[in-house]
């Protein structure tokens, strides 16, 4: 143990039943450092940082905080040893102002206003000790993203942390938003902070951090300084095998129009307009990505399409392979039956609530909405067998681990879950595919599998929609780029015209720059 090192892992064992999550794990970080954690989905990055926070005890292991052991039996006492955490989905509560988040257990007695007046002051001076400027009477529902997770930082920083982890920080941010949050890193490491930056983006990782250590199948498999290694290089560390980066790609042709929305806007049922006036097309052989930082609208639009949601004003116009066309609106509801009998398939970003029933086994999972298909049936029942002998084909053709279609889905990783999704979704040759979020929570390998699934659909001829919030992903694979802000569609961009930059101007519903 030496006080050089903020933290210090030794040996860590985690299981959870039959899952060994972490396997004698070490782990050290310098104090003062950015430090980077990387790994596929189930490499057990997580429970890792889990347990340094105190969410779980290790097993076996010894934990070492400034070159002293410690306990951790909960989060209290990483808490009292100046371990702080923000995680992916902030722990904020809408209604309260950012002081009253920032002190929210962590009052002093029975006397709020004195801890409020005395949290104040704290909070005015970490604000100006590490350029964390936020309004302290702001209501936390009015704000932006990129402040809220100022105010997280804020409320780990009053609590006293000195090594602070971050969960996905980027992962519903701008670019712009990004970079700030990357200025925030830098003052935090000059001021001492020790940071553990949990992230599956691997330029962020070359870009703010001093080292970073891999992690694969519960054990660390490697640690690097950051300025001796490579994203190529990283990349193979986590999966165990060369990946194929998805790589820019020039803009094609237009084929026919297959779908279009005119002037679609949506209240919801408070009455909040979440969308207003969007207008697209999709043509054959091409895909349409929709960018724009999470809860712009674009769900919203997923679900119009989809008819998940009925319309309330505007209108779909769908154009069979007969050339004839069907129109949907708000005295003319569609269905996703009918869609699909059109068709139109949907990946929906949900594929928890939408794309799966988690209790049933795969093969029961890989039917949902396709339950009518004559080659599945003997009369009116689903034949078993030859359902559970597609299912094998499909997970065989998209690579779904295990090859168990008996096995429940909610046993399978969320890579696995949604190449079951795609299978179900992409055989059938659609002509036209709403796809939402398809590599959210995905590993690296699983990404690189998805998206040539996706741009070999789009060379046979589909007309996709893919609605990302990664801007890599969006710019791998569109030809046509539109950006959501605040409900709108506020600009749109061919492939050879658009850079993060650009896009983010947009997200940010700013003027693009020249």
């Amino acid at each position: 143990m030496s006080p050089d090192f903020a933290v210090e892992l030794s040996g860590i064992h985690k299981r959870f039943g039959a899952v060994h999550a972490n396997r004698g794990v070490n782990l050290a970080v310098r104090r003062g450092s950015v430090h980077g954690i990387v790994g596929e989905n189930g490499a057990g990055k997580s429970t890792l940082m889990s347990i340094l926070y105190g969410f779980y005890p290790a097993d076996e292991g010894r934990i070492a905080i400034d070159g002293e052991a410690v306990a951790l039996r909960g989060t209290h006492d990483a808490i009292a040893h100046g371990i702080g955490m923000v995680h992916q989905h902030f722990m904020l509560v809408d209604r309260f102002t950012v002081l009253e988040n920032v002190v929210l257990g962590a009052e002093q007695g029975f006397a709020l206003s004195k801890s409020l007046a005395a949290a104040r002051r704290e909070l005015q001076r970490l604000e100006q000790e590490f350029g964390l400027m936020v309004d302290p009477d702001a209501r936390v529902s009015e704000l932006p993203v990129g402040v809220l997770q100022r105010v997280e930082i804020l409320k780990a920083l009053f609590r006293g942390a000195r090594i602070l982890i971050l969960d996905e920080p980027t992962g519903v941010l701008t670019p712009q938003e990004t970079e700030a949050l990357f200025r925030v890193l830098a003052t935090l490491k000059a001021r001492g902070v020790t940071v553990l930056l949990i992230t599956h983006k691997l330029k962020e990782i070359l870009a703010v951090t001093d080292r970073v250590t891999v992690m694969r199948g519960g054990s660390v498999v490697a640690d690097r300084e950051t300025a001796q290694t490579t994203e190529a290089e990283l990349a193979e560390l986590m999966v165990g095998r060369q990946v194929q980066r998805s790589g820019a790609r020039a803009a094609r042709g237009r084929g026919e129009l297959r779908l279009q929305a005119q002037g679609l806007a949506w209240r919801d049922a408070g009455g909040v307009l979440r969308l207003q006036d969007v207008s697209l097309d999709l043509h054959a052989g091409e895909i349409v990505g929709v960018a724009g930082v999470s809860g712009n609208g674009q769900s919203e639009l997923l679900a119009l399409l989809s008819t998940l949601q009925p319309l309330q004003q505007g209108r779909l116009r769908i154009v069979g392979d007969d050339g004839t066309a069907i129109e949907i609106d708000a005295t003319h509801p569609g269905n996703p039956h009918r869609l699909r009998e059109l068709g139109i398939a949907h990946v929906p970003e949900d594929r928890h609530r939408l794309g799966l029933v988690l209790g049933f086994e795969a093969w029961e999972s890989s039917l949902l909405g396709y339950v009518d298909d004559a080659a599945l049936r003997r009369g009116p029942f689903v034949d078993g067998g030859t359902a559970r002998a597609q299912c094998r084909q499909m997970m065989e053709e998209f690579d779904v681990r295990p090859r168990n279609e008996r096995l429940a889905s909610s046993k399978f990783s969320g890579g696995n879950q949604q190449k079951l999704i795609l299978a179900r979704e992409f055989r059938r040759a659609p002509r036209v595919l709403l796809i939402g979020q398809p590599t959210r929570g995905v590993d690296i390998g699983a990404i690189e599998f998805i998206h040539r699934r996706i741009a070999l659909l789009r060379d046979a001829g589909c007309a996709v929609l893919l609605v990302s919030t990664e801007l890599d992903e969006i710019l791998a694979l569109s030809d046509r780029i539109v950006v959501m802000s605040g409900g709108r569609i506020t600009g749109e961009l061919a492939h050879d015209e658009a850079d993060e930059t650009r896009l983010g101007c947009l997200m940010g519903d700013a003027r693009v720059l020249s």
